[in-house]
């Protein structure tokens, strides 16, 4: 008899840490493809999808064994707004999981013996309405309201059958609770990560506070942060570890910063993925360990290589 494949969970429990990928729309911006675009990313899932299937497949060989979809801003009200009916945007949410899968399966053929996985982006209600919010948190709605916007979406992504959801860019100790009731009952694991500032969500709660959101939700197999510097990252890591008990996520920015005045972004400090830091996530509880905004296939196969 032959043994059943590992799932996602398997992996996650063996105890060596699942390397993530890179930023998605950096991969893309470098293929040529402009995402000045309410839908950001998102877009080129009705217009060039195979392009999504190549920025996949470049994080997959570089090392990456997870692949976070291009559904960060797919939202059935942000689909709507550009014409977009119910039906087709549950398409287009599904095909985000559809087209990492294929990446996944090109990666697999080229490289017999590897076992890839692909987790389903749901980024924040602040996303959908792409001025900014989702790095501010405070969007004027109840835990309730937020666990409504976000479950039909969930629902659909869960149905394509991801390997995990991505609940990912939280600035919000409610929207984090407001996930964590919609993951209820789908059949998908999923992990939940918040976009921080020093020891805070960007709304201003503790970390402690935050992370104990997942604590007691079984659906929530990991939890951690994404999207901000990395030397906040280091602080965050072991807190996450120690308020929930469960294996920690961490995909900070390059540590580059923004410039909003010159629309441009300002170099960083060194290091900003060494070997000292990623060893020292990883001690301190990192299990799903990759990067954010600007950071490329080069920066994932060194960390790649740092864990493996």
């Amino acid at each position: 008899m032959h043994s059943a494949a590992p799932t996602f969970l398997d992996a996650l429990a063996a105890g060596s840490p699942l390397v993530l990928d890179g930023g998605l729309s950096n991969q893309l911006e470098a293929a040529g493809h402009d995402l000045r675009d309410a839908l950001w990313s998102a877009r080129l899932l009705a217009d060039r999808p195979e392009a999504i299937i190549e920025a996949h497949l470049a994080y997959y060989e570089a090392g990456a064994g997870v692949a976070i979809t291009s559904g960060y801003q797919a939202t059935f009200e942000g689909f709507a707004r550009r014409g977009i009916d119910h039906d087709r945007a549950a398409y287009l949410l599904a095909l985000s999981v559809e087209l990492a899968r294929e990446a996944a399966r090109r990666a697999e053929a080229r490289s017999p013996g590897r076992t890839l996985w692909v987790a389903a982006s749901a980024g924040p209600y602040g996303a959908m309405l792409a001025d900014g919010s989702e790095y501010r948190g405070r969007y004027g709605l109840g835990v309730a309201e937020l666990e409504r916007f976000h479950r039909p979406r969930l629902e659909v992504l869960a149905a394509a059958r991801p390997d995990v959801l991505a609940l990912e860019t939280v600035p919000d100790a409610d929207e984090g609770r407001a996930l964590a009731r919609a993951v209820r009952g789908l059949g998908v694991p999923a992990w939940l990560s918040y976009t921080v500032t020093g020891d805070r969500t960007r709304a201003g709660q503790p970390l402690d506070e935050a992370f104990a959101v997942a604590a007691d939700a079984d659906e929530i197999v990991a939890v951690g942060v994404n999207c901000c510097a990395p030397e906040d990252a280091d602080r965050a890591v072991a807190l996450a570890a120690r308020i929930t008990g469960k294996p920690v996520v961490v995909y900070p920015n390059s540590g580059e910063e923004w410039d909003a005045g010159a629309r441009a972004w300002r170099a960083g400090s060194p290091g900003a993925f060494s070997a000292a830091r990623v060893t020292a996530w990883r001690k301190a509880g990192a299990r799903l360990v990759g990067g954010c905004c600007r950071v490329g296939p080069d920066v994932i196969a060194d960390i790649a290589a740092q864990l493996n």
